[in-house]
């Protein structure tokens, strides 16, 4: 009997196809929903009503008015707003590098297995992120003073009159501060980085004669440029975010040389609880987030393209 014909003669029930039918399964929803639910109520919906709120405009006479458009036109010639971008934009182009290249070279010094107390030193320098922005710009803040900080008592030792808080070093100062901060993040980020080439490698340039530097340049940099364009990332949208440091010192700072439009969000953070201005504070959030964004992006864009080559 051919296999046909066997088949032909099976029963009904034996040669019916039975067909798996799975139902949704929402056991991952059931994880995710307390993140979810927070996440739309802490992050979405803020932005959501700060998009709103923008298109108003609060009025001595007549209320809350929808004027569209108006909040974001007038920003756009809005000398302070401008000022306090152009300030921040040049202090993420002198400060970012600095301190990635900081850190890239301490991550280099932790991984080259010849520095003496690695622990001690990778705690260390670590520790500045874990205290609070409020508190390191105390701490810098009374470093920092002329009168009675340690930059006054070595003036008055040296007999000079350094102020490290005048207005053509302020930004200077703020820069040090930052950072001191997160110097040792980025910098575990790197190493962290650098610990997944395999030591073989290492050794099997040694044998064919390579130097030091020469195992750096073609070994471990290369290695670096994907944490190179997360820690530049990250950088940018924390100096663009620049509030905690120039607000704190700005009790500290003689005269007016921190305003009140030091930084966007210093700006934004006085139109809004000082000057009654919720509306155009709210504009004005939405395109600083806007600018961060299109900085990031365009990182990040070519970051992908070097990583392609």
């Amino acid at each position: 009997m051919s296999a046909t014909e066997v088949v032909a003669n099976m029963p009904l029930h034996s040669a019916t196809v039975r067909v798996n039918k799975h139902k949704a399964d929402w056991r991952g929803w059931k994880f995710m929903w307390p993140f979810a639910v927070v996440f739309v109520f802490v992050f979405i919906v803020p932005i959501v009503y700060a998009v709103y709120i923008s298109f108003f405009k609060k009025q001595m006479i007549g209320g809350t008015k929808f004027v569209g458009f108006e909040n974001y036109v007038r920003l756009l010639g809005d000398g302070q707003f401008w000022s306090s971008v152009g300030r921040v934009a040049l202090f993420t182009c002198v400060q970012v590098p600095i301190m990635l290249c900081l850190s890239a070279l301490m991550a280099l010094a932790l991984d080259s297995m010849k520095l003496h107390g690695t622990k001690f030193f990778r705690i260390t320098t670590f520790l500045p992120y874990a205290v609070p922005a409020v508190v390191s710009t105390l701490i810098w803040g009374f470093v920092y003073g002329a009168k009675y900080g340690l930059v006054g008592s070595l003036n008055d030792f040296l007999g000079t009159d350094i102020d490290v808080l005048a207005p053509s070093v302020l930004l200077a100062s703020i820069g040090n501060i930052v950072t001191w901060e997160f110097t040792g993040y980025n910098m575990l980020i790197f190493y962290s980085s650098l610990s997944t080439i395999p030591h073989s490698l290492y050794e099997a340039a040694s044998i064919d004669g390579a130097s030091e530097w020469q195992i750096v340049k073609s070994i471990k940099l290369p290695e670096l440029r994907g944490s190179l364009a997360i820690t530049v990332i990250f950088s940018i949208i924390g100096s663009f975010q620049l509030f905690n440091e120039p607000s704190i010192l700005q009790n500290m700072v003689p005269g007016n040389a921190i305003t009140t439009y030091y930084t966007p969000n210093m700006y934004a953070y006085n139109l809004s609880f000082s000057g009654n201005q919720s509306n155009y504070a709210a504009a004005l959030a939405i395109v600083m987030a806007v600018i961060t964004m299109a900085i990031a992006y365009i990182v990040q864009l070519n970051s992908l393209k070097e990583q392609m080559k």
